[in-house]
């Protein structure tokens, strides 16, 4: 990790080292499993508030900084999430998620008995309902009022002793859509107690990162492409087995 500090060590790592891409019109950081994207009603400091001291500071500039939030990523997930620097950045970038022309892929780790159900890999399909009351979603009959459709593709990255890594690409985009379509099926994500999970992990994450994002920039001449590692941001162990084990593959 070219020694850079990692959530076991109990601090979470400066935001500059945390930058995956930065030009005049975006930014995409790597989230800790810790922070929130944006303000909400627990009054917790935002990974948006703090990059725009950041920039503040950095660039030296005396009024307010331009920041806006793109997509979400829940607070126990870690891993690539966009800012738009500009407001016209802002609404092209927005257009692009909301058009799915942006792909996302995802680590997600399981217990390895999943595998016995789910195979090497497949595509799963529901139709999912939101209780914004308690911030949970749960599968539900087709034609259920108030039910949106959400297909995620699956395919199993690696076996470790105990758990499988899963990489998952969304098609569709809902609420908790990963977290509570792997659950119904019998196996929440590692740390999620939302979803079922029997017990919780180090730095209160769950076992869900936002590895690979691929985003037509805003000003429309090419892709922007990056890979954010699990380990910089998440307080789980397993985590570094996994990268570790990666590293090894792609070596070999």
């Amino acid at each position: 990790m070219g020694g850079v500090k990692d959530l076991r060590q109990g601090e979470t790592p400066p935001l500059a080292q945390r930058i995956l891409y930065e030009d005049n019109h975006l930014l995409i950081v790597n989230k800790t499993c810790s922070e929130l994207v944006q303000g909400d009603k627990t009054g917790d400091v935002s990974l948006l508030e703090n990059l725009k001291e950041f920039i503040k500071v950095r660039d030296h500039k005396p009024g307010n900084v331009f920041l806006g939030l793109v997509h979400r990523l829940d607070r126990p997930t870690s891993g690539c999430v966009v800012y738009a620097k500009t407001s016209k950045a802002l609404s092209r970038l927005t257009e692009s998620f909301r058009d799915r022309s942006v792909q996302k892929h995802y680590w997600a780790i399981t217990d390895i008995q999943a595998t016995e159900v789910l195979g090497e890999g497949g595509e799963m399909s529901d139709w999912l309902r939101r209780n914004p009351k308690v911030n949970k979603s749960v599968t539900v009959p087709q034609g259920t009022r108030g039910a949106k459709h959400g297909v995620l593709r699956y395919s199993l990255g690696l076996r470790l002793d105990r758990y499988a890594l899963w990489e998952v690409q969304l098609e569709t985009g809902r609420h908790h859509q990963i977290r509570v379509q792997f659950a119904a099926r019998g196996f929440p994500l590692r740390g999620d107690l939302k979803y079922g999970a029997a017990r919780s992990i180090p730095g209160g994450g769950i076992a869900l990162h936002a590895r690979y994002l691929s985003v037509p920039h805003p000003t429309g001449q090419r892709e922007v492409q990056v890979w954010a590692d699990p380990r910089q941001v998440q307080g789980d162990t397993l985590w570094v087995q996994v990268g570790e084990l990666l590293e090894n593959l792609s070596a070999g």
